[in-house]
């Protein structure tokens, strides 16, 4: 990030099931940072279009449900939160109908054009770990700290069965490439990280080499072997 930030993000983007969810909650408990999931925030959006049966496809509708829900983000003992009418929604974020809808709620541009601003903003208040699929390509562009975490189609299924899932990561994956707005992509200078025969545990320690090699630890004043 540029000095005329007080803060920086370290930017963690993927496929689903790739496992950067964990890997960013991991690096964050390490380093002390805020976790942002991106990924909750669509998901929350999603499940009011799911709870108001609102058609998906319909991008006016889906605007319009935006303007009326209650939705607002937070940040609780060093974790992002999504309030849902005064609620955090917690497993129903997870719920098949909303792993449905939530590739096409998130193509609309004005869905992600107020969430992209939510997650700009959370960097007034610390530094921060956030992942999701546009982090460094457009939430964070200018962050040195970029790291894209990549796993097989056949590994990413097995973690999704595992996890009681029952959608195929391939139908996710080419929506969210192939969308106008916002795609998923490897962002211009992001490390990129195979995870199919990592443990989460390496995973975190090639993210903690990027940042080292990045100068996180030297601009933190911070030991370089955390």
């Amino acid at each position: 990030m540029s000095d005329l930030h007080k803060y920086d993000a370290i930017a963690i983007d993927g496929p689903a099931a790739s496992g950067k969810s964990t890997a960013a909650r991991r690096l964050a408990k390490e380093l002390g940072l805020i976790m942002v999931n991106s990924g909750e925030m669509y998901r929350t959006v999603a499940l009011a279009v799911v709870q108001n049966e609102v058609d998906p496809s319909e991008s006016v509708a889906v605007v319009n449900l935006l303007e009326e829900i209650d939705l607002h983000c937070a940040v609780e003992k060093g974790h992002s939160v999504v309030i849902l009418e005064g609620t955090h929604p917690g497993e129903a974020l997870r719920s098949d109908a909303v792993n449905a809808v939530v590739s096409q709620v998130a193509a609309v541009p004005e869905v992600r054009n107020l969430l992209v601003a939510a997650q700009r903003e959370l960097l007034n208040l610390g530094d921060l770990v956030m992942e999701g699929r546009d982090i460094g390509s457009v939430v964070f562009p200018d962050t040195p700290y970029k790291i894209y975490i990549e796993a097989s189609e056949e590994v990413r299924n097995q973690r999704r069965r595992a996890e009681g899932q029952v959608d195929e990561v391939s139908s996710r994956d080419r929506q969210d490439a192939e969308r106008k707005n916002s795609p998923l992509v490897v962002a211009e200078g992001a490390q990129v990280i195979d995870s199919s025969e990592l443990s989460i545990e390496e995973v975190v320690e090639a993210a903690l080499a990027l940042l080292r090699d990045r100068g996180w630890f030297e601009r933190k004043g911070e030991s370089a072997t955390p």
